[in-house]
């Protein structure tokens, strides 16, 4: 009973901006985007709610007939299980060993340069796990919180850098579930590289690059202000926590302890995630190199280039993912760490725990396609702002809605499902620089989860690094302004630049 007709002109508006609307007054995000998705097809089907009921579950189930889709829901729900692996062979409990060993003589420093390097480390480490930002929280947390506490440095500090390194990091460098999630939006919108599309978006992607930056800025300049300055001054006279403080437990959220008998070593970490990193550009290029031949590239590297570009990177990061499973069984099973069932048990509750995370995708892709294939929200949107809104304005409009919206539904991936769609069209209407617009949209996702007290990677930094959730955001949060506002600056130039 779908129609398919893209005029439903202000109507179309509705579906987004209720799943918005909803998850702001209930922060039940996975239900504010169903009944979006439902609100949509029952507006296309004349407002028979039957109708819209069916159409809603087969455009959940028409999901499934992309195959990037289904192959990045599959690594997401399966990376779960690494991370278990990783926790259970002691892998993540040798590396926090390994590093704190490495510091140890920094632990009594009064002049302040052990401060400065222990600060610096914990940005280095976040920043690099850039494979899962959850992954990079956790360590983070988890790895520095004692030598913070024995440098007297506060906790919501180590939250701040954990929550500022990781989900930037994951997005400024791509070869992970986040780079595959984009680039599947991407080519739902019809772009036929969307790797290069996605890697010249990163130029212009303001926000992550900023809030990376001001980290190590902070920590080499020893200046705060506002709450953090405040807690600072608070740990640095022996106090911890403030007094009506209720800290996260980490030790509730993840479980470190290793399997009986065996040693913690972090090779068992290390290796998994190494081949995973590797894997992803290698699959990148094989994927593409069929299509890379065909346009006859002058010189290998040209062609190499070319293939990673053209290369698909939902299989990439399904085969990196499966990858450093199998060689973490081989590498478990050689040493005798755990038995063949309690592998197959272990990834079975990883995959579990990953289970809210692949929902989130799966309403995402279908709330785009609603918006874009059936709705033309974008393209209202576009036409409506037209008359007043230049082309080169339309970057700064993207990144405040993009802001809002991640802010209000605490997640920049659901973000990444609405807004894609809407300036993509925006873009192509106006005539505005596509890659700039797309990076508006991803920087203000991840700015307004960043700030967001109902995202998820803040409520886990809030967790790793033991701190209660409140003081991490009220800390936080002038430092993302800063940098947020930096950003929205830049994009506002850019505007009036091509005026």
């Amino acid at each position: 009973m779908e129609e398919t007709a893209l005029n439903y002109g202000f109507w179309s508006l509705l579906p987004p901006l209720i799943a918005i609307v909803l998850a702001i007054l209930t922060k039940q995000v996975f239900i504010s985007l169903l009944l979006g998705i439902f609100l949509g097809w029952t507006m296309i089907n004349n407002g028979n709610p039957l109708y819209g009921l069916f159409d809603t579950l087969q455009a959940l189930v028409d999901v499934f007939k992309d195959a990037g889709n289904t192959r990045t829901i599959m690594f997401c729900a399966l990376v779960g299980g690494l991370i278990i692996f990783m926790q259970r062979s002691g892998g993540v409990a040798g590396f926090i060993e390994l590093v704190q060993r490495k510091l140890a003589r920094y632990e009594n420093r009064s002049d302040g340069h052990g401060k400065v390097v222990v600060g610096l480390l914990a940005w280095l480490t976040g920043t690099l796990i850039f494979v899962e930002s959850s992954i990079s929280v956790l360590t983070v947390g988890t790895l520095y919180r004692p030598l913070f506490d024995k440098l007297g440095i506060s906790r919501e500090k180590l939250a701040y850098i954990a929550d500022s390194s990781s989900a930037p990091s994951s997005i400024l460098i791509p070869f992970n579930g986040w780079g595959a999630f984009i680039m599947t939006l991407l080519a739902a919108q019809g772009f036929s590289d969307p790797f290069a599309t996605m890697m010249k978006a990163l130029v212009w992607n303001f926000y992550p690059i900023l809030a990376i930056l001001m980290v190590p800025v902070v920590v080499l300049l020893k200046k705060d202000w506002g709450p953090m300055k405040l807690a600072e001054a608070r740990t640095a006279g022996g106090k911890l926590l403030w007094d009506d403080a209720q800290p996260m437990i980490t030790d509730e959220l993840i479980d470190l302890e290793v399997a009986p008998g065996v040693v913690p070593r972090a090779f068992n970490m290390v290796a998994p995630i190494v081949v995973m990193v590797v894997l992803m550009p290698v699959m990148l290029a094989y994927t593409g190199w069929a299509g890379a031949a065909e346009a006859a590239p002058d010189g290998w590297w040209n062609h190499l280039l070319l293939a990673i570009g053209k290369g698909s990177g939902s299989t990439a990061v399904l085969t990196a993912v499966v990858g450093a499973l199998l060689l973490s069984m081989v590498f478990y099973k050689i040493q005798g760490i755990m038995r063949f069932r309690e592998m197959v048990d272990l990834t079975v509750k990883g995959i579990s725990s990953m289970i809210p995370l692949s929902l989130l995708m799966l309403l995402a892709f279908a709330i785009g396609t609603l918006c874009k294939d059936h709705l033309g929200t974008g393209v209202y949107v576009a036409e409506v702002t037209s008359g007043w809104l230049s082309p080169g304005l339309a970057p700064f409009l993207i990144f405040l809605v993009s802001c809002f919206v991640a802010f209000s539904i605490g997640s920049s991936w659901g973000t990444f499902g609405i807004m894609i769609p809407i300036a993509v069209g925006m873009g192509q209407t106006l005539g505005a620089d596509l890659h700039v617009v797309i990076a508006a949209a991803l920087g203000g996702g991840v700015f307004g989860d960043h700030c967001s007290p109902i995202s998820d990677t803040t409520i886990l930094s809030s967790m790793a690094s033991a701190t209660d959730h409140v003081d991490h955001v009220k800390t936080q949060l002038p430092y993302a302004l800063f940098a947020g506002a930096l950003a929205a600056l830049g994009y506002l130039v850019l505007g009036l630049l091509e005026v």
